[in-house]
């Protein structure tokens, strides 16, 4: 097996990749541009990318524009993870339907198709490994969950076009693919060509990039294209601009749960949610029961839900225990940078700055760290 190799023709590259891929009854997903935004939805093709367009995120703000080129993966990341794919918004657990003399039970509806996600990033990656820790390696694994990731293909791509917004070099989760995945691209894009270095990271990847072999122009990867790679992502560390250090933030919040910055964003904060929704880790759910007007039909369903939410907290007899967006907001950034340890071994951000473009208030958890980091040295 071939351990790195170049497709000459990226375009067609990836149009290969994707069909060997659907051949093996994956449903393709990756990056689409959609309303705006980078989103992932089922691939066709390399026609189905975001060719020729890029992101631009900063707090409180994601726009999309042109690029003076045909590349296929120059961006960030989206408002989607494959965290949607591999623990879906919203699923239903059992139903149930009125008979004569009773009810007839169902299980889970019908299995989605094994997903191979192509355009994955580091931090991704990452995140992924996270929610493994959570929904599969735990006491209680998800069972949906280990099905779909067992099944899952990662494609990644090592990040040439870091957003502003972007801190994984900190998380030490990027920019460069090293972990979780089956074959890892990097896009070199030249005056005179446009290539794919593809490195194999996995059997089935190997498996996978010896039928696209037989059908696209490629060659052996050379010591220029790796120093190439080596220095896109290079260049990408240099461009990230926030920092984040996961053991200070670790011990600095737990050490001031009582400090004034929480009153501070709690004047800001929507208690909108949408941070814990972009987030490609965290994994709250609620469990409803829910019945059609007739009552002939009920079924149990588990949705995403959020730390932000007045019900989330709410206890039989006691009402909810976090009833202002301060606390609810000390909770998320609390469990996600410091007591996340205690549970997994690990932060629970990756530093994909999500959290802070898809903020309507343009709160950074970046800045709120080192706020209270900077008061605590005074």
């Amino acid at each position: 097996m071939t351990a790195s190799l170049v497709l000459t023709a990226a375009a067609q590259g990836v149009d290969e990749l994707i069909a060997a891929l659907a051949r093996r009854g994956y449903c393709v997903v990756g990056p689409r541009l959609r309303d705006g935004a980078m989103v992932l939805e089922e691939l066709q093709g390399a026609a189905s990318l975001p060719v020729g367009w890029t992101d631009e995120q900063e707090a409180a703000t994601y726009r999309v524009h042109r690029r003076d080129d045909r590349a296929l993966f120059a961006y960030a990341v989206g408002p989607q993870s494959p965290r949607r794919y591999l623990s879906p918004p919203r699923k239903t657990l059992w139903s149930a339907l009125r008979i004569e003399g009773g009810f007839q039970f169902e299980g889970e509806a019908d299995e989605p198709p094994p997903y191979a996600f192509v355009g994955v990033k580091a931090c991704e990656l990452a995140a992924i490994a996270v929610q493994d820790k959570v929904l599969r390696d735990g006491p209680y694994p998800d069972p949906s969950y280990v099905r779909a990731r067992q099944q899952a293909f990662f494609v990644g791509v090592n990040c040439g076009s870091p957003a502003a917004t972007c801190f994984c070099t900190s998380m030490g989760t990027g920019p460069a693919v090293e972990a979780g995945h089956d074959l890892a691209i990097t896009e070199l894009l030249t005056a005179g060509a446009h290539e794919l270095l593809v490195e194999i990271g996995s059997d089935r990847g190997g498996e996978v990039m010896a039928e696209v072999q037989s059908t696209v122009s490629w060659r052996p990867a050379t010591d220029g294209d790796r120093e190439a790679k080596h220095q896109i992502v290079a260049e990408s560390a240099v461009r990230m601009t926030r920092r984040l250090e996961p053991t200070v933030a670790r011990d600095v919040l737990i050490a001031n749960l009582e400090h004034p910055r929480w009153d501070d964003v709690a004047t800001r904060c929507l208690s909108c949610t949408n941070c814990t929704l972009v987030c490609p880790t965290c994994f709250c759910s609620a469990v409803e029961d829910v019945s059609s007007l007739d009552g002939d039909r009920a079924e149990r369903v588990q949705r995403w839900d959020s730390c932000f939410t007045l019900g989330h907290s709410t206890l039989h007899g006691a009402g909810s225990v976090r009833g202002d967006t301060r606390s609810r907001y000390r909770q998320w950034l609390t469990h996600k940078l410091s007591t996340w340890w205690d549970q997994f071994g690990v932060s629970g951000c990756v530093g994909c700055g999500r959290c802070i473009a898809w903020c309507p208030a343009g709160i950074d958890l970046t800045e709120e760290v080192a706020a209270i980091a900077r008061e605590k040295e005074q």
